[in-house]
């Protein structure tokens, strides 16, 4: 089989590519990574009815994705394994912070100009007792000489200049506070060494439809072509045992291939059948997941297997 000319999706077979290529049985395990249209994430809306904030993708598994255009099948890699985070950073306020905060939020809440002053007058009444107590004194002194001087070149600070006249700091009442979410990636290894020239032109498909599944499209010779810069399909991997998803090991969400790496000399030498296939091959795969892991993933989303994401 030659290629020529520009290359399109058109030119992959329909069928499942499979290596290797032989009967999967009822117990064997391996990797099913299907090729599909990405389908936009849209925008976040607010439903006016039941008052709540809708996401476009919730946490479904296949929102981002559409119709299945191609499907490879391959034997499980060595050193399979999933990494789930969250992010958590440290996070400081010291009292006298945490009082003006206080009375803030207290002030915006009211609901009359008269239960605002007595508020405020109220925060501020407990500002100063929480100061005053601390030595309020030294503290606005240190602030103002910190101000001065640094207006001078210096660099000096409030807390510095407590520290040195008191050996005193004010308390930062460190936390550590949950900060955010993060995407999983994996990284899987496959090893090629076709047995036949039918072996060789489906690892040849396999390689190509990687290629291809993960470039963006500009239009081709369409009108307009250029213009816009479409998104690569995007991947549905599921791990199988038979025909039935596979009972233990981890679940992704779609996945974006970030990364391919194609190594025709997987011997450390240049070898090739009379075909000019290469002997042996390896191919490293790169994914990321288009969303984060959310805790409604387990408890609401039906179908979920094994040790779930």
């Amino acid at each position: 089989m030659s290629f020529s000319g520009p290359i399109t999706t058109n030119m992959i077979p329909a069928y499942t590519l499979r290596y290797p290529q032989k009967s999967i049985g009822k117990d064997d395990d391996y990797l099913e990574i299907s090729l599909v249209k990405y389908n936009p994430p849209g925008f976040i809306d607010f439903d006016k009815e039941k008052k709540t904030i809708v996401s476009p993708t919730g946490s479904d598994k296949n929102s981002n994705v559409e119709m299945i255009e191609q499907t490879i099948q391959l034997p499980i890699p060595s050193n399979i394994g999933d990494t789930n985070q969250v992010s958590w950073g440290k996070d400081e306020i010291n009292p006298i912070t945490a009082v003006a905060v206080g009375g803030v939020n207290a002030v915006l809440g009211s609901p009359s100009l008269k239960t605002l002053r007595n508020i405020a007058e109220k925060s501020l009444t407990a500002s100063g007792e929480v100061i005053l107590k601390g030595g309020a004194q030294d503290l606005i002194k240190n602030a103002v000489i910190s101000k001065l001087v640094n207006s001078l070149g210096a660099n000096t600070s409030t807390s510095g200049l407590i520290s040195r006249a008191t050996g005193q700091v004010l308390n930062p009442n460190l936390e550590l506070l949950f900060s955010g979410v993060n995407l999983r990636s994996f990284s899987f290894d496959f090893d090629f060494t076709p047995r036949d020239s039918k072996e060789s032109k489906v690892v040849k498909n396999i390689i190509r439809t990687f290629k291809i599944g993960m470039a963006p499209r500009t239009g081709g010779t369409n009108e307009g072509a250029g213009l816009f810069i479409s998104a690569p399909n995007v991947f549905i991997l599921t791990y199988k045992s038979g025909k039935n998803d596979h009972p233990f090991l981890n679940v992704f969400k779609p996945c974006a291939l970030v990364n391919m790496t194609t190594n025709y000399t997987g011997s450390g030498s240049y070898s090739t059948y009379s075909d000019s296939t290469p002997v042996h091959m390896k191919m490293n795969l790169g994914f990321t997941e288009l969303n984060p892991i959310y805790y409604e993933d387990y408890v609401t989303v039906k179908g979920i297997t094994g040790v779930g994401y």
